[in-house]
């Protein structure tokens, strides 16, 4: 069987989500606890996670770049539940490039944060999880096929889809559920950054209804909204002779 659990009751569910303090990650947690969940709640800053103001939340201020970090945050979390029943992994960074201002340190900042950085939450989590639950991972439309200004944020994302693939393969089997989040446009301080129009763009609070119920299919991706994700994966389909042309007219790249 290579389908997730079904996840449609919070209520009690411990969650952990690790990138909570803002953007997507804010509103998953604010949606979550509305739906009844338990949630511990991960981020660089204490302060933001303190400014959630969401009640009986477990604080747990971490870096997820740092594998000692992670599991420092891990055993306060399992020392408080006794286990935990599903992770998130929403952190990210974004910072538009373009080969001509290539830079490196801020190239490998971006992929260390967008797919390092997961891959060291799976490694810490991975013994904790069970039938039932699982791990999931917010990625990108991105990283469906190249697109210009995301050649530090593109790569990162297509192999946190990769990642979250294989893992799907070997843990569903077990009845450990793989998920990944992959959404189009959404209004953030990442998003922000960009001076081009982002067609369907969605709020925090949109993208985060949409995740949560998007656990109420067994299916291995969560992708958004589907008028914009759609026309992208029919995109990632053709050809690299039709595909390059399109998307230079399509985005103006």
């Amino acid at each position: 069987m290579f389908s997730n659990p079904i996840i449609s009751d919070w209520k009690g569910k411990r969650v952990w989500l690790v990138g909570a303090s803002s953007g997507i990650g804010a509103a998953v947690a604010r949606e979550l606890k509305q739906r009844g969940a338990r949630l511990a709640l991960s981020a660089r800053s204490a302060d933001k996670l303190a400014a959630l103001a969401i009640t009986d939340a477990l604080l747990l201020p971490c870096d997820a770049t740092d594998v000692s970090s992670l599991s420092a945050a891990r055993e306060k979390m399992v020392a408080a539940w006794g286990g935990v029943d599903l992770v998130i992994y929403l952190a990210g960074d974004y910072v538009p490039m373009r080969a001509e201002s290539f830079d490196l340190a801020v190239a490998e900042k971006v992929v260390s944060v967008n797919f390092n950085a997961a891959m060291r939450l799976a490694s810490t989590v991975l013994g904790d999880l069970k039938p039932g639950g699982g791990i999931a991972f917010v990625a990108s439309v991105a990283g469906y096929r190249g697109l210009p200004k995301a050649l530090a944020y593109g790569p990162g994302k297509a192999a946190l889809i990769h990642f979250a693939e294989v893992l799907h393969l070997d843990l569903t089997p077990k009845g450990i559920g793989v998920w990944v989040i992959n959404p189009g446009f959404v209004s953030t301080q990442l998003t922000a950054k960009n001076d081009f129009t982002m067609p369907a763009l969605l709020t925090p609070e949109q993208a985060a209804i949409a995740t949560v119920d998007g656990f109420k299919s067994a299916n291995f991706e969560i992708h958004f909204p589907k008028r914009f994700t759609r026309l992208m994966k029919l995109f990632s389909l053709l050809p690299y002779r039709w595909y390059f042309p399109l998307i230079r007219r399509t985005t103006g790249g």
